[in-house]
């Protein structure tokens, strides 16, 4: 099994091949038989995680495992506290209503490489930098949360995926995991069970679990359940007639 840590240039696709020859993976990475886990936009940098272990590279790529990324966003004017308390507890997007992020506005800005397309830059409109932890893929999803909030994204870079991180990787530089970071990757999610989508079946009496009472059984009148109806001479379900008299009599 092989397991590479690649980071991906500004404007290079996150797969071998396309038709329309765009630059891809391909012109950096000398490995066959490994594919990306998950995706990274063409505009954007980072790291992307590459493996030809189909069953950790499914669980990682499936977003009900909540696999961590950590992104560094360059957005444009300088976020509130109140677009960033937005941005912590979801906001909605045209995919839907994003999870809870962790999110944190920079003091400084972070030590990156140069971009081989610098931003655009406005005169009269200072940029700002946010550090974002989600664990959810739905499609540029960073940038449509800023843009949501009022602070568009001008360059995005991808610097972790779970515990993994880009460290001193130049864009399009590449190399493996080590044992240790192999081991503690498959700890972590080969053997994460996905949510059960299906009720729990519980046994009464189990703390701290509350269960639906049962509606009670409605009695049936005069009469064993799905039996006749009963008429008025004979005595109800299991009543004994008084001593000494007949039960195909009608007491008195």
């Amino acid at each position: 099994m092989r397991y590479v840590l690649v980071n991906k240039p500004f404007e290079v696709l996150t797969q071998f091949t396309d038709e329309n020859g765009r630059t891809t993976l391909k012109e950096f990475v000398a490995v066959p038989g490994i594919y990306p886990v998950g995706r990274l936009d063409y505009d954007s940098e980072g790291l992307v995680l590459l493996t030809d272990d189909k069953p950790l590279q499914h669980r990682l790529s499936e977003p009900r495992f909540k696999v961590p990324k950590t992104y560094l966003a360059q957005v444009e004017g300088e976020p509130t506290e109140e677009a960033l308390e937005k941005l912590r507890r979801g906001v909605q997007i045209k995919d839907g209503f994003t999870a809870p992020a962790q999110v944190e506005l920079l003091t400084e800005e972070p030590t990156l490489w140069e971009r081989s397309k610098p931003i655009r830059f406005r005169a009269n409109i200072p940029t700002s930098w946010l550090q974002i932890t989600i664990s959810q893929g739905m499609n540029r999803q960073v940038r449509k949360m800023t843009a949501a909030v009022g602070f568009p994204t001008l360059r995005l870079v991808r610097t972790q995926i779970a515990h993994l991180g880009v460290d001193n990787l130049a864009p399009g530089q590449w190399r493996e995991l080590t044992a240790e970071e192999i081991k503690k990757l498959k700890a972590a999610f080969s053997a994460t069970k996905l949510p059960d989508q299906r009720p729990t079946l519980t046994k009464k009496g189990d703390a701290n679990v509350t269960t639906p009472e049962k509606p009670a059984a409605r009695k049936p009148v005069g009469g064993r359940p799905g039996g006749p109806k009963a008429s008025g001479n004979q005595p109800s379900s299991g009543s004994r007639p008084p001593r000494g008299q007949s039960s195909s009599r009608r007491p008195r």
